[in-house]
Formats: structure tokens, sequence, C-alpha cells
């Protein structure tokens, strides 16, 4: 079986693209085994180092990957500089277990993976009805792709291998009973508790702040900042992009009307079928007297049919040997060209609805067919397809110019720095303008004002200073911009007179809240002091997996007091908004509606593993002299502006 695996380059690489490179978060172990000594080592593994170049080439192929899965996912999200750091951090995982998995002589034999190909869920659709791999769809899939299979079974054996090291913890380790039941107390365990809530809101009105208290609240040093306006900018930019370069294309009638004449089967609703049949069953081999014999059978009911084709269906029903005999012959379902057996369509795509036809030969014997229903064929009217034509053309005539248009954007933004006319002039661009802009996106930005790194370029030290365009910034998917600075206003602290209501607001707040939480402390201290409490609300459960009303900092409070003695007592301080005294008065027993328990310690016992899994990891990094020393910079992200 593994020979044919080997013998199978395409299939390699298919498996290769949808396994091992998910497996090695897109970023593949080609780099394991070549090393660029000219190049800057970013990390060392055992004295082997990743180099900057498998660095960048792992991040390339992720930000590639995750584009072609979701054309509209908004690359800055991913194309960042944490994202590329987390890049590293994952070529450095996979080399330390590979290492791991060389120095515990772990292999996989040829048993062991070919059964892994055919049994791995990934390959489910790849699969035969019997369980074998489809090879012809497995070639298809792969046409235009190319692997050798040495290098194919090189890498499948290094996957299966560095499995092994993850598995052999993660997969091995079993939770404690004491410890598991310890941490489902943790998450599952209800208290009944009474509250009572010291609210902000009620201590306003004994709160009077002086213009004093207003003065240094507003010269707090840890305020600093707070009362600052960003610094802000009204700007001039350029987008562009496939829909303005279409918007100056212009196509003739004429060549509207050759490009439907040349491409007219695509506006032509493909013509479909249907067909009942008689089939005289006939076996695969069979000698010449059987196959003369059926095929005599089969003219006969040809000739009894023609006569009155009214009677095909009691025809079909007494003398054919095909499961739709019961319905009258009837194949059941529409059909196209290339759907059917290529006789049995002849001879249906030759008949006129009602006509009765054949005698035609498949596999399963011969065939008496009669054309039931005809569906399909009709072509679109010119006028109707002639936005749709217009469209497409201007579109590929868009992306053949794009190339052009977009050098001659970077040259003219950036050799005409002082303006963008000239290339709005000259590409037919349409100068946009925004106020108020900032370095960091609007909520309801879009576009370029949405994209960090055309922000980045706006307020970059050399534009603000000689007020010049930015470099050309592309924003991914063909679009491209420019921008310019008209207006700059730089942060500042707002006057103490422009905000001083505000001030004031949160002066008040902050003295009430100490109010609150003064007079909270206080009925604590007395109410674990033996006075009789009161003002408290009703009782009810609280647990950490219960969906309620109660704020999460006192749900952990009271899940973290002590369960012994009670009726216990704790308080939570809420800040601005106030201070709670709660009284914990008993334990209450898991709510089993919370989750069902087997399943819950199944899923610890997991997170079990996989926390030994990564103290395992912890310690080969050690094991190996594990060094980190590449670090990501925002320029360093893909996505960046082009170059001059």
């Amino acid at each position: 079986m593994f020979e044919f695996v080997r013998s199978h380059t395409r299939l390699f690489q298919f498996i290769l693209v949808l396994l091992i490179f998910p497996a090695f978060v897109f970023f593949g172990i080609e780099g394991y085994s070549t090393f660029n000594a000219a190049n800057v080592s970013v990390a060392k593994v055992a004295g082997r180092s990743i180099t900057q170049a498998e660095w960048d080439a792992a991040h390339r192929k992720q930000v590639e990957q995750l584009r072609a899965q979701s054309p509209n996912l908004d690359l800055k999200l991913v194309d960042t500089p944490a994202m590329k750091q987390q890049t590293l951090e994952s070529l450095v995982r996979e080399r330390v277990m590979l290492v791991a998995a060389d120095k515990l002589h772990l292999t996989a034999s040829d048993e062991r993976a070919a059964r892994w190909l055919l049994d791995a869920p990934q390959f489910e659709s790849l699969r035969n009805p019997d369980g074998s791999l489809n090879r012809a769809l497995i070639d298809q899939r792969l046409a235009a792709l190319g692997m050798s299979g040495a290098q194919f079974d090189q890498d499948l054996r290094l996957e299966l291998a560095r499995r092994q090291v993850e598995t052999g913890i993660g997969g091995s380790a079993v939770a404690p009973v004491g410890v598991t039941e310890a941490a489902l107390d943790a998450l599952l365990q209800r208290r009944e508790v009474r509250v009572a809530r010291f609210e902000t809101k009620n201590f306003v009105d004994k709160v009077k702040p002086t213009d004093a208290d207003v003065e240094a609240y507003y010269n707090a040093p840890k305020r600093a900042g707070e009362f600052d306006t960003p610094e802000r900018a009204s700007i001039e930019y350029l987008v562009l992009d496939m829909e303005a370069i279409k918007a100056g294309i212009s196509v003739s009638d004429e060549d509207l009307r050759k490009y439907y004449a040349e491409n007219a089967s695509r506006y032509t609703t493909p013509e479909e079928r249907r067909a009942s049949h008689i089939v005289v069953k006939l076996a695969p081999g069979a000698p010449a007297a059987e196959r003369e014999k059926a095929k005599a059978k089969a003219e006969g009911l040809l000739a009894e049919a023609r006569k009155d084709p009214s009677r095909f269906a009691d025809l079909a029903k007494k003398n054919s040997d095909d499961p739709s005999a019961a319905q009258g012959g009837d194949i059941g379902v529409f059909f196209a060209r290339g759907a059917i057996d290529k006789a049995v369509e002849d001879v249906a795509f030759s008949l006129k609805v009602g006509e009765v036809g054949g005698v035609a030969q498949s596999e399963s014997g011969f065939h008496v067919i009669q054309l039931t229903a005809v569906r399909g064929g009709e072509k679109k009217p010119f006028e109707a397809a002639k936005d749709e034509i217009a469209n497409e053309i201007k579109q590929q005539l868009a992306q053949r110019q794009f190339a052009e248009a977009a050098e001659s954007f970077s040259n003219l933004v950036y050799e005409q720095s002082d303006s963008l006319k000239p290339a709005a002039d000259k590409l037919k661009l349409s100068i946009r303008s925004a106020k108020a802009v900032t370095r960091t996106p609007a909520q309801d930005a879009a576009g370029p004002l949405a994209n960090v790194k055309f922000l980045s370029a706006l307020f970059a030290a050399e534009v603000l200073r000689d007020k010049r365009n930015t470099e050309t910034v592309d924003l991914g998917g063909n679009q491209l911009a420019a921008g310019r600075i008209v207006e700059y206003a730089p942060a500042r602290k707002l006057p103490l007179a422009e905000v001083k209501d505000l001030v004031r607001q949160r002066v008040i707040a902050d003295q009430a809240a100490a109010l609150a939480r003064k007079e909270g402390e206080a009925r604590l201290a007395a109410w674990r002091g033996g006075a009789a409490p009161e003002g408290l609300e009703p009782a009810m459960p609280v647990s950490r997996g219960l969906t309620q009303t109660l704020p999460p900092e006192l749900i952990d409070a009271v899940m973290k007091a002590p369960a012994s003695p009670l009726p216990g007592w704790t308080g939570v301080d809420f800040g601005v908004q106030g201070f709670a005294v709660v009284r914990i008065d008993k334990l209450l027993p898991r709510d089993p509606a919370l989750g069902d328990l087997p399943r819950l310690q199944s899923q610890y016992a997991q997170v079990w593993g996989a926390a030994e899994a990564e103290a395992y990891y912890a310690a080969l990094k050690e094991r190996y002299k594990v060094q980190i020393t590449g670090v990501a910079k925002e320029s360093d992200t893909s996505g960046g502006g082009t170059s001059r």
C-alpha cells in the first residue's frame, strides 16, 4: 500500500497541503534541513539556527494562506508584529519537537504511514465507498502542484515522529481524582449568599468638592493624559483600485456584441433532458450468443414501443431489468451531456419529446429509450447580458492595466510630493478628504482610514515636517493609497477651564465612592463582630458556572472566600461603582444542569494533559538550549508601503 503512496507525486503534495501545512500552522518544515549561513539567525535550537529568511517565508505563507481562505479578511488584524512573533515561536516549537524525535529515535514505519493515510478523517472526501483512496479525484486536485514522493515520504515521517513526542506526554496524562474534583468544585460548586450593596450613586448628595479638590484632581500625576486631546489632522488622499481603473475604461457596443457572440455558451442555459428506459440486462463478458439474444429482445421491445409510444411505461414495468421498472422506466432526474453513459446520452439527445429510440448499449446491457421532457437551452438576450459583459470586459482590462497604473501612481505621488493633483489628473482619480484623523482608526472608519499602515505613513515625521505626500501604501487586494496632511493639530492637554465640569463630575464620583467604601467596610467589621445585619438582599445561589446578574468581581470574591466557618463574610470593592458586603450562608451541591459530569471530567483530563505537554515542551527548550533573538517590528510585516 505504501508503494502507492511513494509512486503518486501529486497525492503526496495534496496531503502535505491539507495536513502537514495546517499541522505546522501553515509554516512547513522545509527550513529544517536548509540552513543559509549567510543569513541572520533569529533563533537557535540545539545549536542549529532558524534564519530570518525562514521566518519571513513562514510568516508570508501564513498571511497568504489566510488571505486565500478569507478574501474579505482585514489583514491588519493578522499581519502584525505580534502575529509574526507567534510565527517564530511556532517555528521554534516545531524545531524542538523534531530534535526531540531524533534524539528519542522516534520513526514511523511504512505500515503506520499507510494506515494513517487511509484512516485520517481529513481525507474522508478523497476516499471511495470501500475506503480506498480515490486516485482520480486526488490527481484532479493536484494537477497544478508538484512534489517528489521521496520528499513527501520524509515530511510525513517527520510529522508522525513529531506527533509521537507531543502525544506521548499529553495523550497519556491522567488527572488525579482529587485534583479533578477540586477543579470542578471551583467551577460548579454553588454557594448561597445574601448581599448588601453600598452604591456610589447613593452617596453623591453627601459630597461637595471645592475648587481646590477639582484642581488637585486635574493636576494629579497619576491622571496624566486623562484630559489630553490626541493629535488630529485634516487630510487629502487618493485610492487606486480596480474600480477606479474600470471607471476610466469605455467599451464600444460593437466590442460588447463581439464578446457576446464569442462566448455564446456562457449566456446559454445548458440543455437538460429527462427520459425513461427499458433495460435488457447483460452481464459483462457474456458470450456472444447471450449478447445477440439480449440485443434481439431489446430490438423487439423497441419495435413494439415505437408502434404505440403511450404503452412505453407498461412495457418497462413488464420487461425492464432495471430498478426504474417500478416507475415505468423513468430515470427520475434531468441530465445534461456528460452525466450518463455516452451511448444512452447520444440516443436521448437525438430524440424529440415522446419519441422512442435505441438500441443503446452500456455496461449494464441494452437500452430502449423514450424522451419525456426537455428543459434549458435558452440563450440570454444581448440586452439582458449587456451590463454583465461590460463589467467583465472592464474587469479584464483593469487587471491588465493595474500594474502600469500602480507604477505611475507610485511615481507621481513620490516625484511630485507637494500635491496629489498630478496623480489624480493623470489617472482620473478623485481626491478625497477627511477631518479629525488620528493615528488610530475611528470605530466607523473604512478603506484607508481604517488601515493602520496608511495612518502611520500619514503621521510619519518627514511627512509632517516637510508637508509632503506619503509613500504609496499597499492596502492589499489590488488597492493602493497615498495621502497628505492639510492641517495638523498636535496633541495637547485641555485647559482646566474647558473641562472643569467633567473634572468636577469625576471628583464627585471619586469622593462618593470613597464614602460608599468607608460605609461598607464599617458595616462589614460590625457584622463580623456579631452585630445584627440589616439591608441584606434575599438569599441567592451563585457559582462560576451560573449565568446571573451579579458582577464577576463579586462572584470571584465569594468563591475565593473560605468555606468555613459559616456564615462567612467578605467585602468587594467595585471602585467608582461602590462597595458590597456578602454573607455566605451555606454550600450547595453542584448543579447537574451545568454540565455532564463524566464529560467535564474528561475535558479536565485533556486540559491536564495539555498542561503537562506544555511543561514538557518548556523542559525540552531548556535541554536543547533554545535562544530566540528575533523581535518582530511594525516594518517587518508583509503588507507595508511600497519601497522607493
